[in-house]
């Protein structure tokens, strides 16, 4: 397996220091949006039901936790966990009108949270960025209650030969955009960097599988530009 960019130590960390004050508009500018809908796909895929506990890891400024709230009226508990403190600060006062949400600082590969304590489990353009894809994995099963489900939505490998010519010509660019945008170029050459080593889709399929996982699958959005996985504790 490729050994990963985001394996130098602090190397993650210095690059989101560099990038949190304008994530939401780089993402946007990035996707040109398409990563709203991307994430509304995970959230209709996981079709949450009221009253069940969701931890979403590597959470940003908590996207997926406001939509998870959204979905289910309001009803239901979060846990947002990302690594970087200035994140959660910037998520927390951009949802400051949602309750429900339990800010903390830490990282996939150590999550402060109880054994069989969550329904669900998310983790959206984060998990390439971990330490260990593998202890990142074996964390969420076990946080996850039996019959939990795990959904990650990340960076994948295209499948059309046209899209893919456009998409490395395009990931060529995104640096120059990160510096006119965000004043840093080094955080999107990095960005492209992890995208291109990261694995393909049956290699996340089958490390799930060695972490306990069942009945795991996904679905290509975008022609494969990114995927989501889903798999169960059963």
């Amino acid at each position: 397996m490729q050994q990963y960019l985001q394996n130098r130590e602090g190397l993650v960390e210095n690059v989101f220091n560099k990038v949190y004050n304008k994530y939401d508009l780089m993402n946007d500018f990035m996707s040109f949006g398409i990563h709203r809908i991307w994430k509304k796909n995970l959230l209709a895929w996981m079709n949450p039901s009221s009253g069940k506990i969701l931890a979403d890891v590597a959470c940003g400024t908590g996207d997926i936790g406001k939509l998870y709230l959204d979905f289910t009226n309001k009803n239901n508990e979060i846990f947002c966990i990302d690594p970087n403190k200035s994140m959660i600060e910037k998520g927390k006062n951009k949802l400051k009108k949602y309750k429900n949400i339990k800010w903390m600082v830490d990282s996939a590969e150590k999550l402060p949270l109880k054994e069989n304590s969550c329904d669900y489990y998310t983790i959206s353009f984060g998990l390439r960025n971990t330490k260990s894809l593998n202890k990142s994995l074996s964390e969420a099963y076990r946080v996850l209650k039996p019959g939990g489900r795990y959904l990650c939505l990340e960076f994948s490998k295209i499948q059309n030969s046209n899209l893919e010519f456009f998409y490395k010509y395009y990931s060529k660019i995104i640096p120059h955009v990160g510096k006119v945008i965000v004043g840093e170029k080094e955080p999107y050459e990095y960005l492209t960097k992890s995208i291109d080593e990261f694995i393909n889709q049956n290699e996340l399929i089958e490390l799930m599988k060695q972490n306990n996982f069942q009945n795991c699958s996904y679905r290509n959005m975008s022609g494969g530009i990114v995927a989501i996985h889903s798999g169960w504790k059963i």
